[in-house]
């Protein structure tokens, strides 16, 4: 069974500040350590047959200047690639782009950081839901990463992982995740009150069951 406090536990979780591109965005920065070496970290993050197995279907070109499309998600430009350290992706959902870095740094013991940049525009939908919105996401999927190399690469479909979002197990994930990040947006300077309704937010769209669909049948 999943520990759901260990894992939560061994994420690091900070929100910054910063000027970038047209104008000021907000930084959400998770960091993980993990008992595997660099190269396999490296390649669990960029293998299109290995990200299925613990995020999304991929396809595109997974090289520099490459496009690449998330199953159902984001897809974007590969703009920079330094195997094995980092690499950096725009982020494009809908009408709107955000940026994605990944570091992968060695550690001693054979142990590697990962550290996940999700850089985002303040606009309407961070000013709604905070940092939880894209930072209660990314937890869901170094949660995935750690099983997947940890237990010997792990079968994880959509249909999987939103079956297991609805169950207690999952509840209680992301119900701890959106909570680190009511802190951390609160550490970032934001007021409690406003930092407080966006995690409600947030919590609400990540636990509140799908409605059923209606029912088209005629009589």
């Amino acid at each position: 069974m999943l520990d759901v406090v260990q894992q939560i536990n061994a994420v690091s979780r900070r929100v910054g500040t910063r000027v970038f591109g047209p104008g000021e965005a907000r930084i959400v920065t998770l960091t993980q350590t993990y008992a595997a070496d660099q190269d396999d970290v490296w390649d669990a993050c960029t293998n299109p047959e290995r990200i299925p197995r613990w995020f999304l279907p991929v396809t595109g070109e997974l090289k520099l200047g490459g496009r690449y499309q998330l199953e159902g998600n984001a897809g974007g430009t590969i703009e920079r690639c330094d195997p094995p350290k980092s690499f950096f992706v725009t982020w494009e959902f809908g009408e709107q782009t955000s940026w994605l870095e990944i570091r992968i740094v060695p550690e001693v013991e054979g142990k590697t950081r990962l550290e996940l940049e999700h850089i985002a525009p303040v606009d309407d939908m961070w000013n709604q839901y905070g940092p939880g919105a894209v930072g209660a996401g990314w937890d869901g999927a170094l949660l995935g990463l750690t099983l997947h190399l940890s237990e010997g690469n792990p079968s994880v479909t959509p249909e999987t992982a939103a079956e297991w979002a609805m169950s207690a197990e999952g509840i209680q994930f992301m119900t701890e995740s959106v909570e680190r990040w009511y802190a951390a947006d609160v550490a970032s300077g934001r007021d409690e009150q406003t930092a407080r309704a966006a995690a409600d937010r947030v919590k609400a769209a990540y636990t509140t069951p799908p409605e059923p669909p209606a029912d088209t049948a005629t009589n």
